[in-house]
């Protein structure tokens, strides 16, 4: 550009958060220690908001929480054995057993069974495809929800509008 250009461009202000990368953001929330120790695990905050939608318990929740955290590439599903899963949330192996065929049961998630030619059975691999559809089904509610909320606000703050909303619920 030249500086006839450039002389009436005001540059935006940038804020270090914004900037940042998730990472450096992630580690000055939680700590270098933290965030160097083990990897992190992303999910969505709507497997949280619809926990009780799902009608998961927070067994459920954590063992799917764990889970998610070994399903790193779309192709290649979870399987960690089950004294593992049980290991990390303080379960016995039996007791995820269990806990999974609940899960299977509601749909959210589906136990392969794997074998190796030579060894018999390896730990099951675990298809959270269930669990995914029914998020995705229940994002538009939410989203919907969250809409309006924010629509409410912008409204209510907006001067002389508060009178409005005020007439309209006394009608």
């Amino acid at each position: 550009m030249s500086d006839s250009k450039t002389k009436n461009v005001i540059p935006l202000p940038v804020r270090k958060e914004v900037a940042a990368p998730a990472a450096k953001m992630s580690e000055r929330k939680w700590g270098r220690e933290v965030m160097e120790a083990k990897r992190f695990c992303l999910f969505p905050s709507l497997l949280l908001h619809a926990q009780a939608r799902l009608k998961m318990t927070p067994t459920h929740l954590a063992i799917v929480v764990h889970l998610i955290d070994y399903w790193w590439d779309v192709e290649r599903k979870p399987w960690p054995s089950k004294a593992t899963l049980g290991a990390r949330v303080g379960l016995s192996a039996r007791q995820v057993q269990r806990q999974m065929a609940q899960l299977e049961k509601m749909g959210l998630v589906t136990r392969n069974e794997r074998r190796s030619a030579h060894q018999g059975k390896l730990s099951n691999e675990y298809d959270l495809s269930g669990l995914v559809k029914r998020l995705k089904e229940l994002a538009p509610e939410f989203r919907a929800v969250d809409d309006a909320y924010k629509a409410q606000r912008r409204a209510v703050s907006r001067p002389g509008l508060r009178n409005r909303a005020k007439t309209a619920t006394e009608a």
